[in-house]
């Protein structure tokens, strides 16, 4: 790994992330090529909130009040119908999106000192990122390539808190969702 990542990642960062394996058949071999965060142990994803507090602060109250805030919510599913891009960075677009950009809420709601980003973006859309490029064509390619294996769906079932220690991210602990569907 670079060590700029290691500068832009400092060993205790967290982050709170639904992971979703049914992509990684699909997006797999384009992350490993593309994503520098899939060398560094992180599957498949959305991120509902990066970074969250240092590992240093997540304490038994803290744990607790993430089970409450994260458990109060439903397992809900998600497909994946189409990409979408940000600037140099080709992801797949989840739908619903609602119930993610809830689970940031709740989250930030609770801990308004972590917004997502750093607060770098008015507006956090929910992605899962395959691959970034300064070259359009390259993302172009890519976006073919995924195109005819969508959709592509899964069931969000819990949020998990991964630590980076400097080198690689790593879970930590495991928040099962376990609010019901109304």
């Amino acid at each position: 790994m670079a060590s700029q990542d290691r500068a832009r990642h400092p060993a205790g960062r967290t982050a709170l992330v639904v992971k979703v394996p049914e992509a990684e058949p699909l997006v797999g071999q384009w992350r490993r090529r593309f994503d520098p965060a899939a060398a560094t142990g992180v599957p498949a994803h959305v991120s509902v909130l990066y970074p969250f507090l240092d590992h240093a602060r997540i304490d038994d109250t803290v744990v607790a009040a993430l089970d409450a805030t994260l458990g109060a919510h439903a397992p809900f599913e998600i497909a994946f119908h189409r990409c979408g891009r940000f600037p140099e960075m080709l992801h797949l677009v989840p739908e619903p999106d609602g119930p993610l950009r809830a689970l940031t809420a709740g989250v930030v709601e609770r801990w308004p000192e972590a917004p997502p980003y750093g607060g770098r973006y008015p507006d956090v859309v929910p992605h899962l990122t395959v691959a970034y490029s300064p070259d359009p064509s390259v993302l172009d390619t890519i976006e073919a390539g995924l195109t005819g294996g969508l959709p592509c769906t899964g069931r969000v079932t819990a949020v998990q808190l991964v630590v980076w220690d400097g080198a690689q991210w790593h879970d930590a602990r495991t928040f099962p969702l376990r609010g019901r569907t109304s």
